[in-house]
């Protein structure tokens, strides 16, 4: 178990600088364009591609080589710092390896991950479907569904999943289906869609308000079959699951398992944390700039209390955030969430990421609120911060269980 230190070691320096690197002269560029075409960025993921950041061996160093936990939340702060949309779409296939990694057997996770990713020459996409249209926090309520054809082995997949990342593009798709739908989030199970695997379709693809360069989208699903060793965790692995579950019903004392759902967010919520940090240092350093140049009634604003003091709390609220991401990520690598602690770096620091950005706005002024400046594309871009992957709601319901030890609906 490797000790908590907030001292980055030289690998995680160098690849702090390495990303920011990337971020600052290939990211923060192209992030103005991309944003306003809303396409995927297909050139900017490739040269990431090409120099190492998107791939399957970045991602296996930086969530399975460092035993510390922190190397993915430092490289996502960076890259982020440059541009959030562009960010996502860079490590947008993370969360479906996520999805495998944590929920797949050891054989699937070497087979599937690699292929959310494909080479640098031949760049992949992967895509974690669990949101549907009438299912978004309420994961227990999925309607999608999926059905076991024993006499040819075979998984049958139908239902609508919404709001996906790379959904319809990407070339896997991890979805998370109901197999007993009276167990609810326990009766659920998540499955690999190969790469061109026919009934999966493309619905419509989501104008949003910020994240523009990501593609989010809905993901169709008719009729589609896939073989029964798509199933992660494979089927003697639910089938005790599914049994564990129907006699918690009759005893609640029984523990049932987690949710495929569950299992995959509460890992990567440190993540998108640090994401959350990314964008409120980039509005704040911006910020922090414009005061000390910005003259008005003959001083720099920065000069006056109200400027100072806005700036102040701040950097204050990015560090508190940075620290309850760095202590939920060594505590993920290392040991256990006791207290929520995924849930809590979540919560602090998307609401950071929402004040801060608000705050860089009103530094500036009218410029602030002008698409000619970056602050508010990173206001729009910070607002979802407190929404994917369990909204502020979501995150303080896992919280007020976790401190309490009640179910707290």
């Amino acid at each position: 178990m490797g000790e908590f230190s907030l001292e980055l070691n030289e690998d995680q320096i160098q690849i702090q600088k390495w990303v920011h690197e990337f971020a600052e002269n290939v990211v923060r560029p192209a992030a103005e364009e991309w944003d306003e075409r809303e396409e995927f960025p297909w050139p900017v993921v490739e040269e990431a591609a090409k120099v190492g950041l998107y791939g399957f061996d970045f991602m296996a160093q930086a969530m399975l080589g460092d035993e510390t936990g922190l190397t993915l939340p430092i490289a996502l702060e960076e890259l982020f710092w440059g541009d959030a949309g562009i960010g996502l779409s860079i490590f947008g296939s993370g969360l479906a390896a996520a999805g495998i990694a944590g929920n797949g057997t050891p054989e699937q996770t070497l087979e599937w991950v690699p292929q959310c990713y494909g080479t640098a020459d031949d760049v992949k996409l992967g895509a974690f479907c669990v949101s549907e249209p009438d299912a978004g926090s309420d994961v227990s309520s999925l309607r999608t569904r999926a059905v076991y054809d024993q006499a040819n082995d075979e998984w049958v997949l139908n239902g609508t999943k919404a709001w996906i990342t790379n959904g319809g593009i990407a070339d896997v798709h991890v979805v998370v289906a109901a197999v007993d739908p009276e167990l609810k989030g326990r009766g659920q199970a998540s499955f690999i869609v190969p790469p061109n695997t026919p009934g999966l379709s493309q619905g419509q693809k989501y104008k949003k308000h910020g994240i523009r360069a990501s593609h989010t989208s809905e993901v169709v699903l008719e009729d589609v079959r896939i073989p029964g060793s798509c199933l992660l965790g494979g089927k003697e692995k639910l089938d005790e699951k599914l049994a564990k579950a129907r006699e918690a019903q009759k005893n609640p004392q029984v523990s049932s398992g987690k949710q495929p759902a569950m299992a995959t967010f509460e890992a990567t919520r440190p993540s998108v944390a640090a994401m959350a940090v990314g964008i409120a240092r980039a509005a704040y350093e911006y910020s922090l700039d414009y005061a000390q140049e910005r003259v008005a009634f003959g001083k720099p604003i920065i000069m006056n209390q109200a400027i100072a003091f806005m700036l102040a709390d701040m950097a204050t609220q990015i560090d508190a955030s940075r620290l309850l991401v760095h202590r939920a990520a060594w505590l993920s690598r290392n040991g256990t969430f006791t207290n929520a602690e995924g849930s809590m770096s979540k919560l602090h620091a998307g609401r950071t990421a929402v004040w801060v950005t608000e705050r860089a706005i009103q530094i500036l002024g009218g410029y602030g609120y002008t698409r000619e400046y970056p602050v508010e594309r990173w206001h729009r871009d910070a607002k979802i911060m407190d929404i994917f992957e369990g909204t502020e709601q979501i995150q303080q319901l896992v919280i007020g269980r976790a401190i309490s030890g009640l179910r707290i609906e």
